[in-house]
Parts: C-alpha cells; sequence; structure tokens
C-alpha cells in the first residue's frame, strides 16, 4: 500500500498511535466489556475518561485554576454564535462587539454576532484580500465593548497571529482558535474565552473545547439554550446533556500522546521544522505562490497556487497518485492547500516538497 498523507484541513490526519489504541480498545475499554460508546456518560467508566482528558488538557496549556474547561457540540461555527449569547449580557443592551476581521472564519463569526449584538470591525485585511494581519496600532476599538472576537488562524486563508493584543481596559479577548490549538505555546491567562473546534488538531468532528475565565460565567442573554450557557455546563462538569463521549475520548488519547511526546513546546519545534521546510519549497522560485506576508503565514495551513492554474487537476491527480490527499485549496479561494497539523509527520512535508520539485521541473 502506498504510503499516505493527509493534508486535509478538517476533519484531519490523527496520530497513528491514538488510532492503533482506539482500534485496540473498541470493543473492550480496560476490561470494561463496553465500547466506549456504548458507555453512561455518567459512569465511573467514562467520568474517569473525561478527567483525564481535561487533567493532560490543563498541564498541556498551563490552564490557570481561575478558567474552566467546557466540552461542547456545535463545531466552531456554533461556538461563533454561543460566545455572544454568553458575553454581551455583561453590558448594557444593545451591546457593541468588537471584531477583527482577518478572513473567512472572522467573517463568519461577524455574522452569527450580528444576530444579537452591534458589532464594530476594528480592523480588516479585506483590502489586501485577507493575506495578512492588521497591526494593532491601527485598530479603531470600543471604548466599552462586550468582548473583543479574534481568529488567531485562519484555516481557509492560511494568516495567523503572531502577537497577543494587548489594551487597557476590562475588554476580554475572545480567540478562536480551532486551527492550531496545541501548535504553539500560548499564555491562556492572555484571553477571556478560547474556543476550538477540534476536528483539525485536536480529536475528530463532533466536540467543541471552550476555555472560559470564570467570571465571565453567568453573563448570558435569556434566550441562550441553557445546554450551551457555559455557567450551566461549568457547574455540571460538562454532563449537563449527553457530551459527544467518543469524540472526548479519542481527544483525550490525542492530549496524552502530545504529553509523551514533550508537549505543546516540543509540538511548535516540530511545527517550524515544517512550516520552514514547506514555505522554503513554496519560495524557491515563482512557479508556486503564498500570498499571505511572510510575517503572518500560518504553520498549520499553508494555501498555495501554480502560476499556471490550468495545470491545477494534473497537479492534483498526480499527488494522488503519490498518496498526498486532500490538497485541493477551499472553494471560495482556490488554489491548493496544505495542512500540516501536529499530527502531520515530517516525512509528510518532506514527500509533499519532493512532489512539489518534481511537478515544477517536469
Amino acid at each position: 500500500m502506498t504510503q499516505i498523507y493527509n493534508f486535509s484541513a478538517g476533519p484531519a490526519v490523527l496520530p497513528k498511535e491514538v488510532l492503533q489504541q482506539a482500534a485496540a480498545e473498541m470493543l473492550d475499554w480496560h476490561g470494561s466489556g463496553m465500547s466506549v460508546m456504548e458507555m453512561s456518560h455518567r459512569g465511573p467508566e467514562f467520568i474517569s475518561i473525561y478527567q483525564a482528558a481535561v487533567r493532560d488538557l490543563r498541564e498541556l496549556l498551563s490552564i490557570p485554576a481561575n478558567y474552566q474547561v467546557l466540552f461542547l457540540q456545535g463545531g466552531g461555527l456554533g461556538e461563533n454564535a454561543i460566545v455572544p449569547l454568553n458575553l454581551i449580557g455583561r453590558k448594557a443592551q444593545p451591546a457593541t462587539v468588537d471584531f477583527v476581521h482577518t478572513g473567512a472564519w472572522s467573517g463568519k463569526s461577524i455574522k452569527e454576532a450580528q444576530r444579537y449584538a452591534e458589532v464594530n470591525i476594528a480592523a480588516t485585511s479585506e483590502p489586501g484580500h485577507f493575506t495578512s494581519v492588521p497591526p494593532q496600532q491601527y485598530w479603531k476599538l470600543t471604548r466599552d465593548a462586550a468582548y473583543l472576537h479574534i481568529c488567531t488562524n485562519e484555516t481557509i486563508d492560511g494568516v495567523e497571529y503572531n502577537f497577543v493584543p494587548t489594551f487597557q481596559g476590562d475588554t476580554p479577548v475572545v480567540a478562536d482558535m480551532s486551527s492550531h490549538i496545541l501548535s504553539r505555546a500560548i499564555d491562556v491567562s492572555k484571553y477571556g474565552v478560547i474556543f476550538a473546534g477540534a476536528q483539525k488538531n485536536i480529536g475528530p468532528a463532533g466536540l467543541t473545547l471552550v476555555i472560559v475565565r470564570e467570571d465571565l460565567l453567568g453573563e448570558a442573554l435569556p434566550i441562550c439554550p441553557s445546554a450551551f450557557n457555559w455557567k450551566t455546563v461549568a457547574e455540571h462538569d460538562s454532563m449537563y446533556n449527553t457530551p459527544p463521549t467518543y469524540s472526548i475520548y479519542i481527544a483525550g488519547l490525542v492530549f496524552a500522546h502530545l504529553l509523551r511526546q514533550g508537549g505543546v513546546a516540543a509540538a511548535e519545534s516540530r511545527n517550524i521544522a515544517k512550516a520552514d521546510l514547506l514555505y522554503a519549497a513554496l519560495d524557491a522560485d515563482d512557479f508556486y505562490q503564498n500570498r499571505v506576508a511572510k510575517d503572518c503565514r500560518s504553520r498549520m495551513n499553508v494555501p498555495f497556487f501554480l502560476r499556471d492554474e490550468t495545470l491545477n487537476d494534473k497537479f492534483l491527480a498526480g499527488a494522488k497518485a503519490r498518496g498526498l490527499l486532500q490538497l485541493k485549496g477551499h472553494k471560495s479561494v482556490g488554489g491548493m492547500r496544505a495542512s500540516i497539523y501536529n499530527a502531520m509527520p515530517i516525512e509528510g512535508v518532506q514527500a509533499l516538497v519532493d512532489y512539489l520539485n518534481e511537478f515544477a521541473g517536469r
């Protein structure tokens, strides 16, 4: 069988060791006689799985004690609606929310927030076709905003923040980190809320991770559904309704695997090496183009274009024949995209680089 390397943006590649462990435990988890899929979410077996996952995630990200870790459903897009429902109640209505618009996903979050609040676009990189992050000195923030929302890694556009916003006042920063969480060191205390859909760098689709500072709980609008009220979810240890149990289980295996590999610091070192290798190949000549400003290039999602786009289908066919899968770019931007998350080994990036060079040579 040809060695397969899956560059999908999500659902994405998982560590082979995690998949092997899940396969071994599929029918009988630790002698319980049950698959994790069959367990009661309130039973001692699953509670132990849940507690281990939370413990390991707290260790990986050095999450302060005054932050709650929540496991929800609805994905990143769903959480973009759940955030305003939980936070704009902390201000007199109508509340204002600040956004920095850096690509497709921050654009989606803006549309969701507009259903519930006044929206101020503090800065946007749209005039430059979302190829950079606007420098903070040009942001026009609202004095008393309910929160500031940023997407710290744009999965589609391949733009990543290289700084943490800082400003005076009590406006919390809400960060959508769906496509680069656990890939680099972060200071959780700099954010009020961090959320991430799991299907990119954590585990299978179905799970949404929320890390929220405790003083921000209890500010939800009355219309917020109880299952999405962070305070309610926190009070019930993410068990207010039936959580996505199997996705939590796999996420826990990924967290444990990452710890065994040296944690987030070691992962960041590997990710820098992978990104440098791929971008160097793309920059070698003008046959390929990455249009993102070099200081804003994502280490996780690398969009690129062929100089002659009539060759796109031929490029993809050749890549597939070599076991390099899911390289077609998002339909909204075209071209190609290689997502090189934590679970993508450097051998996979090297195989892609070898193909890039071969194809350009031919």
